[in-house]
Protein backbone atom coordinates (compact mmCIF):
# COMPACT_ATOMS: atom_id res chain seq x y z
CA UNK A 1 0.00 0.00 0.00
CA UNK A 2 1.30 3.79 -0.57
CA UNK A 3 0.75 5.57 2.61
CA UNK A 4 1.26 9.26 2.44
CA UNK A 5 1.23 10.82 6.63
CA UNK A 6 1.31 14.53 6.98
CA UNK A 7 3.17 15.69 9.59
CA UNK A 8 5.10 12.71 9.55
CA UNK A 9 8.31 13.76 11.36
CA UNK A 10 6.26 14.76 14.43
CA UNK A 11 5.91 12.92 17.86
CA UNK A 12 3.00 10.95 16.44
CA UNK A 13 3.91 11.19 12.85
CA UNK A 14 7.53 9.63 13.29
CA UNK A 15 5.72 6.93 15.34
CA UNK A 16 3.35 6.17 12.50
CA UNK A 17 6.27 6.17 9.80
CA UNK A 18 8.68 3.85 11.68
CA UNK A 19 5.22 1.55 12.22
CA UNK A 20 3.66 1.57 8.32
CA UNK A 21 7.70 1.21 7.02
CA UNK A 22 8.15 -1.87 9.26
CA UNK A 23 4.94 -3.19 8.00
CA UNK A 24 6.26 -2.93 4.40
CA UNK A 25 4.41 -0.33 3.04
CA UNK A 26 5.30 2.50 0.52
CA UNK A 27 5.78 5.33 3.01
CA UNK A 28 5.34 9.10 2.02
CA UNK A 29 6.38 11.44 4.54
CA UNK A 30 5.22 15.51 4.10
CA UNK A 31 6.24 17.75 7.15
CA UNK A 32 7.59 21.54 7.27
CA UNK A 33 9.83 20.81 10.19
CA UNK A 34 8.39 23.44 12.25
CA UNK A 35 7.75 22.21 15.29
CA UNK A 36 9.00 23.99 18.15
CA UNK A 37 11.49 22.93 20.34
CA UNK A 38 13.22 21.06 16.81
CA UNK A 39 11.40 17.66 17.94
CA UNK A 40 10.42 16.81 14.24
CA UNK A 41 13.78 17.23 12.74
CA UNK A 42 15.60 15.35 15.59
CA UNK A 43 12.62 12.47 14.67
CA UNK A 44 13.36 12.58 11.16
CA UNK A 45 16.88 12.04 11.27
CA UNK A 46 16.36 9.22 13.33
CA UNK A 47 13.79 8.18 10.73
CA UNK A 48 16.61 8.08 7.84
CA UNK A 49 19.20 6.81 10.53
CA UNK A 50 17.26 3.80 10.66
CA UNK A 51 15.46 3.17 7.42
CA UNK A 52 17.42 5.38 4.75
CA UNK A 53 15.89 5.87 1.34
CA UNK A 54 12.94 3.07 2.89
CA UNK A 55 10.68 6.35 2.73
CA UNK A 56 9.97 9.21 0.76
CA UNK A 57 10.44 12.71 2.65
CA UNK A 58 8.82 16.20 1.17
CA UNK A 59 9.46 19.18 3.14
CA UNK A 60 6.30 21.27 2.68
CA UNK A 61 3.39 22.56 4.69
CA UNK A 62 -0.01 21.49 3.93
CA UNK A 63 -1.45 24.78 3.53
CA UNK A 64 0.47 24.79 0.41
CA UNK A 65 -2.61 23.07 -2.43
CA UNK A 66 0.15 21.95 -4.95
CA UNK A 67 2.59 20.23 -2.81
CA UNK A 68 -0.48 18.17 -0.72
CA UNK A 69 -2.05 17.33 -4.37
CA UNK A 70 1.62 15.65 -5.16
CA UNK A 71 2.15 13.79 -2.34
CA UNK A 72 -1.57 12.02 -1.98
CA UNK A 73 -2.17 11.48 -5.84
CA UNK A 74 -1.02 8.35 -5.82
CA UNK A 75 -2.29 7.16 -2.09
CA UNK A 76 -4.41 4.47 -1.11
CA UNK A 77 -3.86 5.53 2.80
CA UNK A 78 -3.47 9.09 3.88
CA UNK A 79 -3.12 9.69 7.63
CA UNK A 80 -3.16 13.50 8.27
CA UNK A 81 -1.67 13.98 11.99
CA UNK A 82 0.03 17.51 10.65
CA UNK A 83 -1.41 19.80 13.17
CA UNK A 84 -0.74 23.21 15.01
CA UNK A 85 -1.16 22.00 18.57
CA UNK A 86 -1.65 24.59 21.19
CA UNK A 87 -4.40 26.71 22.32
CA UNK A 88 -2.02 29.11 23.71
CA UNK A 89 -0.41 29.60 19.74
CA UNK A 90 -3.88 29.90 18.53
CA UNK A 91 -4.65 33.20 20.37
CA UNK A 92 -1.53 34.95 19.16
CA UNK A 93 -1.87 33.48 15.66
CA UNK A 94 -5.02 32.72 14.86
CA UNK A 95 -4.35 32.81 10.62
CA UNK A 96 -1.59 30.76 10.85
CA UNK A 97 -3.77 28.23 12.92
CA UNK A 98 -6.58 28.45 10.45
CA UNK A 99 -4.18 27.80 7.74
CA UNK A 100 -2.30 24.76 9.38
CA UNK A 101 -5.45 22.82 10.94
CA UNK A 102 -8.81 23.68 8.85
CA UNK A 103 -7.06 25.10 5.22
CA UNK A 104 -4.70 21.94 5.44
CA UNK A 105 -7.39 19.50 5.92
CA UNK A 106 -9.38 20.95 2.94
CA UNK A 107 -6.35 20.77 0.94
CA UNK A 108 -5.84 17.06 1.32
CA UNK A 109 -9.64 16.33 0.88
CA UNK A 110 -9.90 18.42 -2.25
CA UNK A 111 -6.57 16.52 -3.59
CA UNK A 112 -7.63 12.93 -2.83
CA UNK A 113 -10.93 13.95 -4.09
CA UNK A 114 -9.78 15.58 -7.67
CA UNK A 115 -7.30 12.43 -8.20
CA UNK A 116 -10.32 9.66 -7.48
CA UNK A 117 -8.50 6.94 -6.03
CA UNK A 118 -10.77 6.74 -2.94
CA UNK A 119 -8.36 6.45 -0.62
CA UNK A 120 -8.83 5.92 3.02
CA UNK A 121 -8.38 9.49 5.21
CA UNK A 122 -7.96 9.72 8.88
CA UNK A 123 -7.93 12.94 10.76
CA UNK A 124 -6.55 13.22 13.84
CA UNK A 125 -8.63 16.07 15.75
CA UNK A 126 -9.09 16.63 19.72
CA UNK A 127 -11.16 16.67 22.66
CA UNK A 128 -10.98 20.12 22.29
CA UNK A 129 -13.61 20.41 20.09
CA UNK A 130 -16.02 19.80 22.81
CA UNK A 131 -15.03 23.22 24.78
CA UNK A 132 -15.03 23.46 28.26
CA UNK A 133 -17.69 20.98 28.61
CA UNK A 134 -20.64 23.50 29.47
CA UNK A 135 -22.95 23.30 26.42
CA UNK A 136 -24.48 20.46 27.89
CA UNK A 137 -24.49 20.38 31.85
CA UNK A 138 -21.68 18.52 33.39
CA UNK A 139 -21.74 18.15 37.39
CA UNK A 140 -18.07 18.12 38.47
CA UNK A 141 -16.83 17.07 42.30
CA UNK A 142 -13.47 18.13 43.83
CA UNK A 143 -12.01 16.24 46.01
CA UNK A 144 -7.80 16.36 47.09
CA UNK A 145 -6.14 15.40 43.82
CA UNK A 146 -8.65 15.97 41.08
CA UNK A 147 -11.67 17.36 39.71
CA UNK A 148 -14.28 14.07 38.11
CA UNK A 149 -17.12 14.21 36.86
CA UNK A 150 -20.13 13.51 38.98
CA UNK A 151 -22.70 11.72 37.06
CA UNK A 152 -20.69 10.16 34.19
CA UNK A 153 -18.10 7.73 35.04
CA UNK A 154 -17.79 6.88 31.61
CA UNK A 155 -16.83 10.17 30.19
CA UNK A 156 -17.50 12.11 27.27
CA UNK A 157 -18.96 10.05 24.13
CA UNK A 158 -19.39 11.39 20.40
CA UNK A 159 -23.10 12.32 21.07
CA UNK A 160 -21.72 15.59 23.46
CA UNK A 161 -22.40 19.18 21.62
CA UNK A 162 -19.59 20.36 20.28
CA UNK A 163 -18.47 23.66 21.38
CA UNK A 164 -15.31 24.60 19.12
CA UNK A 165 -13.70 27.24 22.05
CA UNK A 166 -10.60 29.32 21.42
CA UNK A 167 -9.27 29.63 17.92
CA UNK A 168 -7.69 25.86 17.83
CA UNK A 169 -11.27 24.49 18.94
CA UNK A 170 -12.48 26.11 15.52
CA UNK A 171 -9.79 25.70 13.48
CA UNK A 172 -9.24 21.17 14.23
CA UNK A 173 -13.47 21.43 14.88
CA UNK A 174 -13.30 22.79 11.00
CA UNK A 175 -11.16 19.98 9.97
CA UNK A 176 -13.05 17.44 11.41
CA UNK A 177 -16.19 18.75 10.22
CA UNK A 178 -15.05 18.75 6.46
CA UNK A 179 -13.71 15.85 6.97
CA UNK A 180 -17.07 13.76 7.99
CA UNK A 181 -18.53 15.99 5.23
CA UNK A 182 -16.70 14.91 2.46
CA UNK A 183 -18.07 11.36 3.27
CA UNK A 184 -21.44 12.48 2.99
CA UNK A 185 -21.23 14.58 0.04
CA UNK A 186 -18.33 13.07 -1.96
CA UNK A 187 -17.95 9.48 -0.78
CA UNK A 188 -14.41 9.37 0.57
CA UNK A 189 -14.08 7.29 3.01
CA UNK A 190 -12.63 9.46 5.66
CA UNK A 191 -12.44 8.69 9.61
CA UNK A 192 -12.37 11.02 12.10
CA UNK A 193 -10.33 10.70 16.07
CA UNK A 194 -10.88 13.01 18.54
CA UNK A 195 -7.86 12.39 20.68
CA UNK A 196 -7.10 12.77 24.08
CA UNK A 197 -3.64 12.99 26.08
CA UNK A 198 -1.51 11.15 23.90
CA UNK A 199 2.38 10.56 25.19
CA UNK A 200 5.24 8.00 24.27
CA UNK A 201 8.66 7.89 22.91
CA UNK A 202 9.43 10.37 20.09
CA UNK A 203 8.35 13.50 22.07
CA UNK A 204 9.74 16.58 22.49
CA UNK A 205 7.73 18.22 24.81
CA UNK A 206 6.98 22.13 25.86
CA UNK A 207 5.22 23.97 28.21
CA UNK A 208 2.22 24.34 25.85
CA UNK A 209 1.76 20.79 24.31
CA UNK A 210 2.49 17.43 25.91
CA UNK A 211 2.38 18.22 29.65
CA UNK A 212 3.24 14.75 30.71
CA UNK A 213 6.53 14.81 28.97
CA UNK A 214 7.11 18.49 29.81
CA UNK A 215 6.94 17.74 33.26
CA UNK A 216 8.61 14.84 32.80
CA UNK A 217 11.31 16.80 31.25
CA UNK A 218 11.51 19.56 33.84
CA UNK A 219 11.54 17.18 37.13
CA UNK A 220 15.04 14.90 35.27
CA UNK A 221 16.59 18.67 34.73
CA UNK A 222 15.48 19.79 38.26
CA UNK A 223 14.13 22.42 36.14
CA UNK A 224 10.79 24.51 37.45
CA UNK A 225 7.07 24.16 36.60
CA UNK A 226 4.51 26.17 36.05
CA UNK A 227 0.98 24.70 36.88
CA UNK A 228 -1.68 26.96 35.06
CA UNK A 229 -4.96 26.60 37.58
CA UNK A 230 -5.18 24.10 40.51
CA UNK A 231 -3.24 21.69 39.37
CA UNK A 232 -6.02 18.83 39.75
CA UNK A 233 -7.28 19.09 36.19
CA UNK A 234 -7.29 15.30 35.10
CA UNK A 235 -7.06 14.16 31.56
CA UNK A 236 -7.63 11.23 30.06
CA UNK A 237 -3.71 9.79 28.86
CA UNK A 238 -2.78 7.03 26.13
CA UNK A 239 0.04 5.05 25.36
CA UNK A 240 1.40 6.14 21.31
CA UNK A 241 1.40 2.11 20.62
CA UNK A 242 -2.05 1.95 21.75
CA UNK A 243 -3.15 4.65 19.53
CA UNK A 244 -1.21 3.10 16.57
CA UNK A 245 -3.36 0.15 17.18
CA UNK A 246 -6.79 2.39 17.05
CA UNK A 247 -5.27 3.53 13.09
CA UNK A 248 -4.82 -0.30 12.57
CA UNK A 249 -8.12 -0.85 13.82
CA UNK A 250 -10.11 1.84 12.04
CA UNK A 251 -7.78 1.03 8.55
CA UNK A 252 -8.96 -2.77 8.82
CA UNK A 253 -12.49 -2.10 9.51
CA UNK A 254 -12.74 0.87 7.14
CA UNK A 255 -16.67 -0.54 6.07
CA UNK A 256 -17.65 0.06 9.38
CA UNK A 257 -15.75 2.85 10.23
CA UNK A 258 -15.58 5.13 6.99
CA UNK A 259 -17.51 9.05 7.77
CA UNK A 260 -17.74 8.17 11.57
CA UNK A 261 -15.89 9.98 14.18
CA UNK A 262 -14.62 8.20 17.29
CA UNK A 263 -13.14 9.29 20.76
CA UNK A 264 -9.62 8.04 21.36
CA UNK A 265 -7.88 8.30 24.79
CA UNK A 266 -6.97 6.18 27.86
CA UNK A 267 -10.82 6.20 29.15
CA UNK A 268 -11.55 6.58 33.19
CA UNK A 269 -8.20 3.69 34.18
CA UNK A 270 -6.10 5.92 32.43
CA UNK A 271 -6.87 9.26 33.87
CA UNK A 272 -4.64 11.47 36.02
CA UNK A 273 -4.19 14.79 37.39
CA UNK A 274 -1.15 17.24 37.36
CA UNK A 275 -1.00 17.24 41.24
CA UNK A 276 -1.00 13.09 40.50
CA UNK A 277 1.56 12.81 37.85
CA UNK A 278 3.96 14.85 39.78
CA UNK A 279 3.48 12.35 42.54
CA UNK A 280 4.05 9.25 40.83
CA UNK A 281 7.32 10.54 39.28
CA UNK A 282 8.22 11.46 42.40
CA UNK A 283 7.54 8.22 44.26
CA UNK A 284 8.32 5.65 41.25
CA UNK A 285 12.13 7.61 39.91
CA UNK A 286 12.58 10.23 42.97
CA UNK A 287 12.61 13.27 40.43
CA UNK A 288 10.85 16.50 41.33
CA UNK A 289 10.90 19.87 39.33
CA UNK A 290 12.98 22.67 41.19
CA UNK A 291 9.96 24.80 41.79
CA UNK A 292 6.66 24.82 41.08
CA UNK A 293 4.34 28.01 40.31
CA UNK A 294 1.05 28.47 39.91
CA UNK A 295 -0.84 30.73 37.66
CA UNK A 296 -4.00 31.54 36.58
CA UNK A 297 -6.41 29.32 34.56
CA UNK A 298 -5.50 29.30 30.71
CA UNK A 299 -8.59 29.95 28.21
CA UNK A 300 -10.23 26.69 27.40
CA UNK A 301 -8.70 24.60 29.75
CA UNK A 302 -11.31 21.65 30.92
CA UNK A 303 -11.03 21.08 34.57
CA UNK A 304 -11.75 17.42 33.45
CA UNK A 305 -11.91 15.55 30.58
CA UNK A 306 -12.04 11.55 30.07
CA UNK A 307 -12.80 10.05 26.53
CA UNK A 308 -15.70 7.19 26.43
CA UNK A 309 -14.32 4.81 24.20
CA UNK A 310 -16.93 2.05 23.62
CA UNK A 311 -17.60 3.04 20.09
CA UNK A 312 -14.27 2.26 19.27
CA UNK A 313 -14.64 -1.07 20.68
CA UNK A 314 -17.92 -1.74 19.33
CA UNK A 315 -16.84 -0.91 16.03
CA UNK A 316 -12.95 -2.09 15.74
CA UNK A 317 -11.95 -3.82 19.22
CA UNK A 318 -10.41 -1.36 20.18
CA UNK A 319 -9.26 -0.73 23.79
CA UNK A 320 -6.25 0.64 25.63
CA UNK A 321 -3.87 -1.95 26.78
CA UNK A 322 -0.69 0.22 28.07
CA UNK A 323 -1.67 1.43 31.93
CA UNK A 324 -0.30 4.89 33.06
CA UNK A 325 2.42 3.08 35.04
CA UNK A 326 3.67 1.02 32.61
CA UNK A 327 3.42 4.01 29.66
CA UNK A 328 4.96 6.40 31.72
CA UNK A 329 7.59 4.64 32.63
CA UNK A 330 8.83 4.08 29.30
CA UNK A 331 8.38 8.03 28.48
CA UNK A 332 10.59 8.23 31.76
CA UNK A 333 13.48 6.04 30.62
CA UNK A 334 13.48 7.02 26.86
CA UNK A 335 13.86 10.73 27.89
CA UNK A 336 16.25 9.87 30.32
CA UNK A 337 18.75 9.01 27.39
CA UNK A 338 17.56 11.70 25.77
CA UNK A 339 17.50 14.64 28.27
CA UNK A 340 20.72 13.81 30.36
Amino acid sequence: MKVTIFGGAGFIGSNLTEHFIRLGHEVTVMDALSRPGGGAARNVGQLLSKFGNQFNFIKGVVKNAGRVFEAVRKSNIILNVAAQTAMTWSLEDPSEDFETNALGMLNILESARVVGKNPIIIYTSTNKVYGDLTRQKVLLVETDTRWDFKDIPDGIDESYPLDYEGPYGCSKGCGDAYCLDYARSFGLRTVVFRMSGIYGIGQYPTEDQGWIAWFIRQSLLNKSITIFGDGKQVRDILYVSDLLRAFEGALGNIDVTAGRVYNIGGGRNNSISILELLTMIKEEFDITPSSVEYKDWRRADQKIYISNTAKAEEHFGWAPKVGIVEGITRLYNWMRNNYE
